[in-house]
């Protein structure tokens, strides 16, 4: 039964549990669906999605806010899966052997360009080629194919290549800064409201604020001194509660700044005492490192599971009626442009610019991966909810829904990518 329950975690499978149950249910009974997400469960908070008090919405909160399980689920608990990402992305990045660090990670990061530049153009292309009214119903959507989910991409990668195959560590790596890039575009250009910078002192003073008192002021203490008291104190006794509320904090100032307060937690990431090294994401060795930004992961990783089925539940409940130019547009976008984008720009790094790719791996290595990362599913789920509003509509087809369908259905990659490594004829390492 834990096999089970760690194969089910570790590939989000509880996700596409809520996923499918999304589905069935808004198709069977719709208005009970959507009554379910838009559920409220308290009003006049100083959290939750801002109105004014005459209903008018002037989306600054002064006429209170209304707490909605939609807002629960994607606004509060996604930010810890948010963080969760940040986690991987800033290890791979300030550790000794972190992936994205060196020269070594210099073609994955290209080709990461090309598979976030690709998806882009192909998506704004083809919706310029329909239209002028099809590009103003559909252009704010240009990130929704961007995105790569690591757990789902990682699985396929697994079923192509083999876990023995340099194409399935390239793939991890690609993905990673996937989603860096992610959280950056998340934070500029979909704001939740009306920007306030200023806010954004109080999420920075809290982050400066719990690293000097919990982490850098016990180790300064403790200098030439091997039983290292002061951060044993800090370690036993306060553990992760320091950060828990300096994160609530940055949490709320990310409300308050117009910035999508899912990624509220990203300041306090750092912060946290890290590990001396990195085994990768689905190394089962993480879980057994002593450092406290490990010790949180481990902590978070089954509620944050809990939180995707939830996610799922609430997001992905789409009629099929709704599919239509949008769905057809993401899925270009991920279908055509990530395998493209991440095979030129690869290809560009590798060769012209003579960085090379890993031994053991060719083009049609690449091009294969590009296809495993065209599975956008998760965050381009996210995106979708937050590029466009419910009411936007092309013609008779609600934007936000169709374009949900599309990164739904961008689970078709795993097929390609199946298909592309038979025709291929890629070569499994197990």
């Amino acid at each position: 039964m834990h096999r089970i329950w760690n194969f089910v975690t570790t590939y989000s499978l509880l996700l596409l549990g809520g996923a499918l149950l999304a589905l069935v249910w808004a198709n069977l009974a719709p208005e009970q669906y959507r009554a379910l997400v838009d559920y409220i469960i308290a009003e006049g908070l100083p959290i939750g999605a801002a109105h004014d008090s005459a209903g008018g919405g002037t989306g600054d909160g002064t006429g209170g806010r209304t707490l909605t399980l939609h807002f629960l689920v994607n606004d509060i608990l996604m930010a810890f899966f948010f963080a969760i990402a940040a986690k991987e992305v800033w290890e791979a990045v300030i550790l000794k052997d972190g992936p994205l660090r060196g020269r070594k990670a210099a073609t994955p990061l290209i080709a990461t360009l090309g598979g976030m530049a690709g998806p882009v153009a192909v998506y704004l292309g083809l919706a310029a080629l329909l239209g002028s009214a099809t590009w103003e119903a559909v252009a704010h959507g240009w990130a929704i194919p961007t995105a790569t989910d690591i757990a789902f991409s990682y699985l396929v990668g697994v079923v192509v290549f083999g876990a023995a195959h340099p194409a399935v560590r390239f793939l991890l790596l690609l993905a990673i800064a996937d989603d860096a890039g992610g959280l950056i575009i998340l934070a500029i250009f979909y704001p939740t409201g009306a920007l306030a910078p200023a806010w954004l002192l109080l999420s920075l003073g809290a982050a400066v604020a719990v690293f000097v008192l919990a982490n850098w002021l016990p180790r300064r203490l403790d200098r030439h001194r091997q039983d290292r008291p002061h951060s044993t104190w800090t370690r036993e006794k306060l553990s992760f509660w320091p950060y828990a509320l300096a994160g609530a904090v940055s949490w709320f100032a990310f409300q308050k700044a117009g910035i999508h307060p899912a990624l509220g937690l990203l300041p306090i990431v750092p912060t946290l005492p890290h590990a001396d090294r990195d085994f990768g994401i689905f190394d089962h060795r993480e879980a057994a490192m002593p450092d406290l930004l490990n010790h949180v992961e481990h902590l978070l990783k089954a509620p944050v599971q809990i939180v995707l089925f939830l996610f799922g539940l609430t997001n992905a409940g789409v009629e099929f009626a709704s599919i239509g130019t949008p769905t057809w547009l993401v899925l270009a976008g991920l279908l055509l442009g990530k395998p493209l984008g991440i095979a030129l720009l690869g290809w560009i790094a590798a060769y012209p610019l003579r960085l090379g790719l890993p031994e053991g791996m060719g083009m049609r290595d690449l091009f294969v991966l590009g296809c495993v990362a065209a599975i956008g599913f998760t965050v381009a789920l996210f995106v979708a909810s937050v590029a466009f509003a419910p009411d936007t509509m092309l013609g008779t087809i609600p934007v936000q829904e169709a374009a949900k369908m599309g990164a739904l259905l961008s689970f078709a990659g795993s097929v390609v990518a199946v298909a592309a490594g038979l025709i291929l004829r890629i070569e499994k390492r197990h």
